[in-house]
């Protein structure tokens, strides 16, 4: 139609603010501590949703000088996660956002993805980045790698730009949602070979046992996931491939 102009989205390409965002629950005792000081050395800004822990998980978030948006939920919404995400996403809409970064409160960045990050978000040529997301197993010096576990392999979209005015929106998925709105994907990307090293199964095979029952109590039928991916988990003999950080050249 004439006399109609086309909508145009502004991008700033310096001066963005970088804002994580995160759902938490029942984190006392495992990584939280020391992700929320990691990520406080390279954002600015964090934005949390408490899915009702009953330990100290909200007391460690406030602690946090860089968490500036803390929803705290009094019933769990675990079972229904799209709502969590949505959640977490309005939550941080509300700080006017420039970039956000999904983490979970088990995941850090090599030191080579967080040198990386200002150059990641101040550019006009992309909206959203992927990484290489890897998963410890059993300890935090080995990573698995066989037919069911391979995530790192291909890129996983956890950053993305805010652009007021375009549509965010989350499929209504009871489990394994994504972290970012599926609707970011139609925007021009990148990929990377920028890691990211996920604990979340660093820990003991009863730990391990106890994701694996969640699981089923949450999917028994696989509507969500992999029957066969879930029984993996129970593997005694994975196989695993020690981690090797990469070295930042000098002067970086």
């Amino acid at each position: 139609m004439s006399g109609l102009k086309p909508f145009r989205i502004p991008r700033k390409t310096t001066g963005n603010k970088l804002t994580a965002i995160m759902q938490v629950r029942n984190e006392e005792g495992r990584y939280l501590e020391s992700l929320l000081a990691d990520l406080s050395s390279f954002v600015d800004e964090i934005v949390i949703v408490d899915d009702a822990s009953t330990d100290a998980t909200v007391d460690i978030c406030k602690a946090c000088r860089k968490v500036v948006r803390l929803v705290e939920n009094e019933e769990r919404l675990f079972g229904c996660e799209w709502r969590l995400r949505q959640m977490l996403w309005r939550a941080a809409e509300e700080t006017e956002p420039d970039w956000l970064l999904a983490v979970d409160a088990d995941e850090f960045y090599e030191d080579a993805a967080k040198t990386e990050m200002r150059s990641l978000i101040n550019q006009g040529a992309y909206d959203w980045v992927a990484f290489r997301m890897y998963d410890f197993w059993g300890s935090v010096t080995h990573y698995r790698e066989d037919a069911w576990w391979n995530l790192h392999q291909r890129p996983t979209v956890t950053l993305t730009r805010y652009l007021p005015g375009y549509h965010y929106a989350y499929p209504q998925w009871a489990h394994h949602v994504p972290r970012l709105p599926l609707t970011c994907s139609a925007l021009p990307g990148a990929l990377t070979e920028l890691r990211i090293k996920h604990f979340g199964w660093a820990g003991s095979a009863a730990q391990r046992l106890q994701k694996y029952e969640r699981y089923m109590q949450l999917d028994p039928e696989g509507k969500w996931g992999s029957l066969a991916h879930y029984a993996s988990i129970l593997d005694p003999n994975p196989r695993l491939v020690r981690w090797a950080e990469r070295m930042i050249p000098k002067g970086e």
